[in-house]
């Protein structure tokens, strides 16, 4: 899916006009970078975790032409995905929730 189709989808589903679901939607990219850059790690329930990792300088090879060179170091993304997600994306139903335990004092009077 791509940009285009996301904000189409949305704005059929939601009833918002394209124009202000595309708003919506780069207000929320432009904070998650801006989170990330800052706190290096941007996590979103049901979707998964962003985090910057840090990777270091490294030997390579240029695959076009077999050469030896080094990698500089660098920052990248890396992507956790949530469990509702891989659960939801391998078919397995969510779980229901379990019942809060009574506390102490609500099993002492019945309740």
């Amino acid at each position: 899916m791509t940009k285009t189709e996301l904000i189409t989808q949305v704005a059929l589903e939601t009833g918002f006009s394209r124009p202000a679901v595309q708003k919506i939607l780069e207000s929320i990219l432009s904070t998650s970078i801006i989170s990330l850059k800052k706190d290096t790690r941007f996590q979103l329930f049901g979707l998964g975790v962003f985090q910057i990792v840090k990777r270091s300088k490294r030997k390579g090879r240029n695959p076009r032409t077999g050469e030896a060179l080094t990698v500089k170091a660098h920052n990248a993304v890396r992507f956790k995905a949530a469990k509702v997600l891989k659960d939801s994306v391998n078919g397995i139903p969510p779980k229901a929730k379990a019942p809060a335990a009574k506390t102490k004092e609500a099993a002492k009077t019945g309740k």
